[in-house]
């Protein structure tokens, strides 16, 4: 596995077998046999399967992998949410030359369909007229299956969010158990995790060159079974994760300049004559500066297979699984992570190294290909709410080194800032303005998971390659970080300027900490770019579940509001903040979760629409719901405990306590209350939390909190803006395809409605 890759772009374009140019864009990557005929194909040479609706746009994964491979002379056809319930419509374009490439969509499937109490939801965002249970359960494992059905034998390749989360054994929130990797269950030839551009390139060019794809193990962001005890090669060895990880004290490594005589006076024969002394053993040591020295260590690293606990083990102990999780996470980054193994069966799912990042011209190559930047022809005009939603916006950049543990992001995109350049952002905003029906003026989001980490990085190359640190900003910034935003300063800047575009609106997610670093960016974005509302995401205002998140207290928060408020003023704009908070998240006590309450009451929050923490696979903060370990910390059986949540009413106590206003409410948090020794907050008075009786307060409430604070529609309708997104996820995971980094319309996925906004609190 080469540290330096092959330039997405540079591979000869493939060409047809009699010689001639390679396949022209088409207008839409084709979804029937008819448009293959148009097009004069017999035959693709990539068929993709994905269970969302074909948008032919970079923020949907399908069409940023097709056209990508098109670009490379690859003839590729889309299946979009196939009847799922026979192998017949796998069948529709006929059996691909080379594979076919599935994917659940840009979101798990599992997390699609269920909210985080497992009730069924009531639409698809990614569906025409967002219509639900359009996709199976683990589609991912069951398209696999039906294409298998369709024609035995064939290549299968599986990617997307939905294999880079479960591509181990896993914890599954929906069946309450570890479940295996999803490569025995799919039966696929190769799983591609995280970012997949470059491993799908090489793969496929290596495919068509006749190369099997059996054969195939040395890609980067590749996952594959093989025999138990295989290795690439007989010079790789393999290290024990409890030996890597050991718990407990950890013996210090022998000193190899130390030249020492070992005591011998105690040393006799059986006759009793003393030993003769021992001479010291003459050892030859090598000076090597520590560039050679570094460069020694990382070609041992390199063929080093880590071997974690075995899914047979885990399944059934605690402890493992969350020291098994510890480890993952630890060998996450490209830089300096190992190749890892992990036994199921009889057999092994090898995991190669995270991908390397995309350099600024090959993201810029990814975005600015040939998409029609609309849904296929053959939905008319149905409407599709995740289209809706992002046909306006702009995706900057990708990865996130914030770490919250809660959030899928590392383990998918990983940590390290992927930026496109000026230009390309320019392009195509001018590209929305004479190209997008619709277009008003104005782009709804300039972002990505992460609204300011736009070509922020580490200040040294070196450092950042043998960093293991899990977050860049936890639990302090890093000094090595470059918190410089002057260059999304400048876009911003430029952005705007150009001609035909009205308002730039930054909707993505914001890392308050990192912006106060620079207040002027603070300045610049409230002065221009946000259009009445601003989304931040405290989580919480209690250090012991904060802690656990990895986020920042409301320190942060507080510096930050002082300068929203400030600039908002200065600008002579009346703007608000949204917060979100999460509830139930490992960590969180009745207690804490009260004195949130308590803060958001004093601060006049009453939040609209609330999230309870959803445990989605392979996350740091699933492990905790899991097992009730803290894998931030070595692992052991006597290692800290984490107070978690996982029955129904108390779930349902901790969202309640985030809405204490609602009436709905009042009896379950009157029991708590009562429950928790706290009676003194049940009454009418300003200093109490829920009223004694509802008799007489309900109405009163209800109309008290229409006169007080605007709801999210309200305020959106206020400021011009979309109404929030219907449905959508209700856990931090980037709903995205594993190529894209791109996440609808924010760094926090959709809910059902919104946090209603307070301007700061009622002086």
């Amino acid at each position: 596995m080469s540290a330096q890759p092959k330039n997405l772009f540079s591979y000869p374009v493939k060409r047809s077998p009699n010689g001639k140019t390679a396949v022209k864009p088409a207008p839409f990557l084709p979804m029937s046999r008819a448009e293959m005929d148009v097009l004069g194909w017999d035959s693709c040479d990539v068929i993709l399967v994905t269970g969302d609706a074909y948008i032919d746009h970079p923020s949907f994964g399908m069409a940023l992998i097709g056209r990508l491979l098109e670009s490379q002379g690859f003839r590729v056809g889309i299946i979009s949410q196939p009847d799922w319930l026979s192998a017949e419509p796998f069948r529709v374009l006929g059996k691909p030359n080379l594979y076919f490439g599935i994917t659940a969509g840009n979101m798990d499937s599992m997390v699609n369909r269920y909210t985080a109490d497992r009730k069924i939801r009531s639409d698809d965002a990614y569906t025409p007229h967002g219509v639900a249970n359009k996709r199976p359960d683990r589609a991912l494992t069951v398209y696999s299956q039906r294409v298998r059905e369709a024609y035995p034998g064939v290549n299968v390749v599986i990617g997307s969010i939905e294999a880079s989360l479960r591509r181990i054994a896993h914890y599954d929130y929906w069946s309450d158990k570890v479940r295996r990797s999803v490569l025995p269950d799919s039966k696929a030839d190769i799983l591609i995790f995280g970012n997949a551009e470059r491993a799908l390139v090489d793969l496929t060019h290596r495919v068509a060159a006749g190369e099997p794809i059996s054969s195939i193990r040395d890609l980067r962001g590749t996952a594959f079974m093989v025999p138990s005890g295989w290795k690439p090669t007989p010079e790789w060895t393999e290290a024990n994760s409890t030996r890597v990880d050991t718990p407990g004290k950890v013996e210090a490594h022998p000193d190899p300049y130390e030249m020492k005589m070992k005591n011998t006076e105690g040393c006799k024969t059986d006759d009793a004559s003393p030993v003769a002394p021992v001479e010291p053993a003459v050892k030859v040591i090598k000076i090597m500066s520590r560039e050679e020295r570094r460069e020694a260590e990382k070609e041992v690293r390199n063929k080093t297979v880590v071997r974690l606990p075995s899914y047979e083990v885990i399944k059934d102990d605690p402890v493992l699984y969350a020291h098994a999780s510890r480890v993952f996470h630890l060998e996450s980054n490209p830089g300096n992570a190992r190749a890892l193994v992990q036994a199921h069966g009889e057999r092994d799912v090898w995991l190669n190294p995270p991908p390397l990042p995309l350099a600024m011209d090959e993201m810029d190559g990814v975005y600015d290909m040939n998409y029609a930047r609309a849904p296929h022809p053959s939905y008319g005009k149905a409407n599709i709410p995740a289209w809706e939603m992002i046909r306006f916006s702009v995706n900057i950049m990708r990865g996130c080194f914030g770490g919250c543990t809660f959030c899928s992001i590392t383990e998918h995109e990983g940590r390290i800032i992927q930026s496109r350049s000026e230009p390309s952002i320019l392009r195509e905003i001018e590209l929305i303005r004479d190209k997008t029906k619709g277009f008003t003026g104005t782009i709804s989001d300039l972002g990505g998971p992460t609204a300011n980490m736009y070509r922020l990085a580490c200040k040294d190359k070196r450092i950042e390659e043998s960093c293991r640190r899990l977050s860049c900003v936890y639990p302090s910034i890093c000094s090595n970080l470059g918190t410089d935003h002057s260059k999304l300063i400048q876009l911003y800047r430029k952005a705007r300027a150009i001609p035909g575009i009205k308002k730039i609106l930054v909707s993505s997610g914001l890392r308050y900490d990192l912006a106060v670093r620079s207040p002027e960016y603070v300045k610049e974005l409230v002065t221009h770019h946000i259009g009445g509302l601003l989304k931040i995401a405290p989580e919480h205002s209690e250090e012991g579940p904060l802690s656990k998140m990895m986020k920042p207290g409301m320190g942060a928060y507080d510096k930050f509001k002082e300068l929203f408020e400030k600039y908002s003023k200065e600008a002579g704009k009346e703007q608000y903040l949204i917060p979100y908070f999460i509830a139930a998240h490992p960590g969180t006590t009745d207690e804490d979760m009260l004195n949130l309450a308590l803060w958001l009451k004093k601060n006049n929050f009453r939040l609209d629409q609330v999230q309870t923490f959803m445990p989605t696979p392979m996350a740091l903060a699933t492990t905790m719901y899991h097992t009730r370990k803290n894998p931030l910390r070595k692992v052991t059986q006597d290692s800290e405990a984490v107070e978690t949540v996982r029955t129904g009413k108390i779930r349902k106590l901790h969202k309640a306590f985030l809405r204490y206003h609602d009436p709905d409410n009042w009896e379950i948090l009157r029991e708590g209350l009562q429950r928790m020794g706290r009676s003194d907050l049940i009454g009418s008075g300003e200093h109490h939390l829920v009223p004694r009786h509802d008799a007489g307060n309900r109405s009163q409430a209800i109309a008290e909190r229409r006169r007080e604070t605007p709801g999210p529609n309200q305020l959106a309708k206020k400021f011009g803006q979309n109404k929030p997104r219907p449905g959508g996820a209700v856990q931090r995971t980037p709903v995205a395809h594993s190529t894209t980094g791109r996440v609808i319309v924010a760094a926090k996925p959709a809910r059902k409605g919104m946090a209603v906004a307070a301007k700061g609190g009622r002086k």
